[in-house]
């Protein structure tokens, strides 16, 4: 199924604000090499102990190179973030023309937050490990997608708990509960672990669904 045309307009972030003025294939490329050695180094050590120096060093390049593409790591450190902030918070949206339960739409729309913060380890967590590093225009930005994917998910239980298949008291407090699961993963998930992804993947989908009070049938 498509996403809903319900969706907000997502606010881009600044791309590109420095010296690049069009995205071409190769520009693309160069930023994503930039974006992947950074990535590395933040999950490492934090956003205050790595550097652009650094960052340079680990890419081989001289700092012009990265400042073409970038105008400096907070900026680097957004356009990281933002990508998983975008594919979390969209997660329970579904066409207009897709008329399954409501018990189908948050079984998968769960399982697709819980998936898409696996997929973008470590950068997923950042917002949770650093939250103090953001500008205010990116943290309204992540709250008008966070406020939409609230009112998408509370609305969807409301309607499956008047199909009986969610047993529930507080809409709100049940949905923010649920989605804390995959929210606390920065504090001991390591993708190493014993669990492959999709194993992983399927647990946690099952304790939010029990959480949200799923009745089996």
């Amino acid at each position: 199924m498509g996403r809903t045309s319900e969706t907000p307009h997502k606010p881009h972030l600044p791309a590109g604000t420095g010296r690049q003025r069009a995205a071409t294939e190769s520009t693309d490329a160069q930023r994503e090499r930039i974006l992947q050695a950074a990535a590395l180094l933040f999950a490492a050590q934090g956003y205050a102990h790595t550097t652009m120096a650094q960052i340079v060093r680990a890419l081989g390049v001289t700092k012009p190179f990265v400042y073409y593409y970038f105008r400096d790591k907070q900026e680097i450190f957004e356009t990281l973030s933002w990508r998983p902030t975008v594919d979390c918070f969209t997660s329970m949206d579904f066409a207009d023309d897709d008329h399954r339960s409501a018990r189908i739409k948050v079984t998968e729309g769960i399982e697709r937050l819980i998936r898409a913060t696996i997929a973008h380890h470590p950068c997923a967590v950042f917002p949770y490990r650093e939250p103090q590093v953001y500008r205010p225009e990116y943290l309204a930005a992540q709250k008008k997608l966070a406020c939409h994917f609230y009112d998408r998910l509370c609305a969807l239980l409301e309607e499956g708990r008047r199909d009986g298949d969610f047993d529930f008291s507080e809409t709100r407090i049940t949905a923010l509960a649920a989605c804390s699961l995959p929210g606390f993963l920065y504090t001991w998930y390591h993708p190493d672990g014993r669990l492959a992804p999709d194993a992983m993947v399927a647990e946690l989908s099952r304790l939010a669904w029990r959480v949200l009070g799923l009745r089996t049938r």
